[in-house]
């Protein structure tokens, strides 16, 4: 399954850097507002270390990781969803991506001015929540405007979008965010997707810190110095593990914003391994077996019969398929089955 981050902040808190760190794709990370017009979209490999195991296992022709895409869009101002700045083009890039990354300010640069004149991250994040609220406000109002007519004639359907889509509105016009309206997912939710809600996505914030002041992920989002990200990303990789050792870092920015990403999401991935490929597939924690299948062929998931399954580590101790078999540690599931992160799996399907 594709996934698309769309990463967003105000002009000069280090989103372009972070951005070209991230993915070596190059951008204009000049030091003025609006320098990033069109969106940039890299897509980047999730690290992975099962992946190489079980392909030096296999003895695999190639590895095959799962990807995110990131898409750097435009700075945006207090104003966008009046247009100023650039800001139809920003909403109209954010409405398509699957969760937004918000990188809010808290590195202090004097060569590097702020939008506001002073550093609050706080402010910086209720500037953007503010913008995609309002912009969220003007989606509803249009469709509510087309929902009267509908309701005037007794649409059945109508009458019940209509009853979600002021909940929505309520809050919205409350200043809150639509993803705070709780609604029905079966009955209520469907009925406004098509809306495709800014603020009805998920949302991750990044803190761009000095480089010598990182913390720990928080329960809102994680904290990460665009400055050594992008040190970093220029090295050789030997060179850039003596460095991130000498600093005390454990993880990448990317592995930190991915690894957020996917819990963000409830995202995991199975793998498949043979002397063809080793391939990571993304999907929803929760998924069926037949589902998965479905992940690399549809055909795999109307036509499933049963997987073959086993852990990773318990493949790579065993040695081979073959010797995990006959240690009994493969296992034959149904379509009943929940796919665990990690699990490798063959899957037998009708002809």
């Amino acid at each position: 399954m594709s996934l698309q981050i769309g990463i967003v902040g105000l002009p000069n808190v280090g989103k372009s850097t972070l951005f070209k760190a991230l993915t070596k794709i190059q951008v204009d990370a000049s030091n003025y507002p609006f320098c990033t017009i069109d969106p940039n979209v890299g897509v980047v490999p999730v690290p992975d270390e099962r992946l190489h195991q079980l392909a030096a296992l296999a003895q695999s022709k190639k590895t095959v990781p799962a990807v995110i895409e990131f898409v750097d869009i435009a700075g945006l101002v207090a104003g966008a969803h009046k247009g100023e700045g650039l800001g139809n083009q920003f909403l109209a890039n954010i409405r398509e991506v699957d969760a937004i990354v918000q990188v809010v300010r808290a590195f202090s640069d004097s060569n590097v001015t702020h939008v506001h004149g002073k550093i609050n991250p706080t402010t910086d994040a209720e500037v953007i929540n503010l913008e995609l609220v309002m912009a969220d406000v003007q989606q509803v109002q249009k469709y509510q405007e087309k929902l009267e007519k509908k309701v005037r004639g007794q649409d059945k359907t109508a009458i019940k979008e209509k009853i979600v889509v002021d909940k929505l509105l309520t809050a919205l016009q409350a200043g809150q965010l639509a993803s705070s309206v709780v609604l029905d997912p079966e009955q209520e939710e469907p009925l406004i997707t098509h809306l495709n809600l800014l603020t009805r996505k998920p949302m991750l914030y990044v803190l761009n810190v000095d480089e010598n002041s990182q913390t720990d992920t928080s329960a809102v989002g994680i904290s990460i110095s665009a400055k050594i990200e992008a040190e970093l990303s220029e090295l050789p990789e030997a060179e850039a593990k003596e460095m991130m050792t000498a600093l005390g870092v454990q993880q990448t920015g990317l592995e930190k914003l991915i690894a957020a990403s996917y819990q963000l999401l409830n995202l995991q991935s199975f793998l498949t391994t043979g002397p063809d490929e080793t391939r990571a597939w993304t999907i929803q924690r929760g998924w069926l077996a037949p589902q998965a299948a479905g992940v690399i062929h549809s055909d795999f998931e109307a036509k499933f019969i049963r997987a073959e399954v086993i852990s990773w580590q318990q493949l790579v101790e065993a040695g081979s398929w073959s010797a995990a078999r006959d240690r009994g540690w493969v296992r034959m599931e149904g379509k009943h089955y929940q796919v665990q992160d990690g699990d490798v799996m063959v899957f037998h399907h009708a002809a």
